[in-house]
């Protein structure tokens, strides 16, 4: 059986033929769009010639009579924006791209903040009468709020803190804590890993439940660390089926959530239409985002902005892990736009 191997684009014809194959572009976010405060260079002219180019599925051309009708610009390419960063809720989300002049709705970010508040309103049913121990910051908690769901931790200055050694007065188990939800969090602290890991050994139906897997994350100069469930699990022992982890996949033509249990879990996550085998994913991380395509059966792009490098792609350590395609930046398909 021959490896797959990814094609590397590096001419402009290259670009275009990419861009005539697909009508839905899904985006991740930091390390593609941007890098820490820095937008990637021409990606705003690049996601510009997305939306006014196209060739018009029957949905679409629906969409596109109703919009003429309306006095609208007709519409291109579909664009979604597919990220685990779960530190910023839809809502932030859609400030950063204001911030950067990027044209984006609310309804076109899907975030792991956000399917975590879907999965355990959704899912899990998560009882009225419990709480959520969140380790992380206020998009999770903006999130879980828009669900109507009661948290405590986070944000709260109380376990901003640090404590002095050997006193533990502040570390008692609540029995109201339904689940432990854990993402990436600056403040994180001893008294923080001791509350849930209090929560998740003594409430015996508490949840422990990971936004995101991602052990680091893209910055203007290297990578950071990022999701701190590991710890935990460490910690508490639990094996990998008591950690959920997010993805959010393509299914005939639907956005669906998956949480990786045996067996998954399932539910509609999103109003757009489109047809998987012309939809790619694009992103800077093999074991999440292209990986995420993969599971997903459609297309993947690999980005080199972010925290992807050569070695995971040649020589003696190479990753398993192959997407369809490569190129430097996507800044790269600025090229094409003159060609309009």
């Amino acid at each position: 059986m021959t490896a797959k191997t990814a094609q590397r684009l590096s001419k402009p014809d290259e670009y275009a033929a990419l861009l005539d194959r697909f009508d839905t572009f899904l985006f991740d976010c930091d390390g593609v769009i941007w890098t820490g405060s820095t937008l990637v260079p021409y990606m705003i002219d690049v996601l510009t010639m997305l939306r006014s180019k196209g060739e018009y599925s029957e949905f679409q051309l629906r969409v596109l009579a109703e919009e003429l009708n309306q006095g609208m610009t007709p519409i291109g390419k579909n664009i979604l924006f597919v990220t685990n960063n779960a530190s910023k809720s839809r809502e932030m989300y859609k400030k950063a791209f204001d911030g950067f002049g990027i044209q984006a709705s609310v309804d076109e970010i899907f975030g792991s903040a956000y399917a975590s508040a879907i999965y355990l309103s959704k899912i899990l049913k998560f009882p009225a009468d419990k709480k959520v121990y969140v380790i992380g910051q206020e998009g999770i908690e903006e999130e879980l709020r828009s669900v109507g769901i009661h948290f405590t931790g986070g944000t709260d200055p109380e376990d901003r803190v640090f404590i002095p050694t050997g006193d533990n007065s502040s570390i008692k188990n609540d029995p109201s804590i339904g689940a432990v939800l854990c993402g990436g969090d600056q403040y994180i602290n001893f008294k923080k890993y001791a509350k849930a890991h209090t929560y998740i050994m003594n409430n015996p139906e508490c949840e422990f439940i990971l936004t995101n897997g991602d052990a680091s994350y893209p910055v203007a100069d290297g990578t950071f660390p990022g999701n701190w469930w590991s710890n935990l699990r460490t910690y508490t022992g639990l094996h990998e089926e008591n950690a959920y982890d997010y993805r959010l996949l393509l299914r005939l033509g639907c956005l669906l959530l998956i949480t990786e249990v045996n067996p998954p879990c399932l539910v509609p996550f999103g109003s757009h239409e489109f047809d998987p085998k012309r939809t790619i994913m694009i992103g800077d991380n093999l074991e999440t985002d292209i990986l995420f395509g993969i599971n997903s059966n459609i297309a993947t792009l690999l980005v080199m902005t972010g925290v992807t490098t050569e070695s995971q792609l040649i020589g003696k350590h190479k990753s398993d892990i192959v997407p369809d395609y490569i190129i430097q930046s996507m800044g790269d398909f600025a090229v094409l736009v003159d060609e309009m």
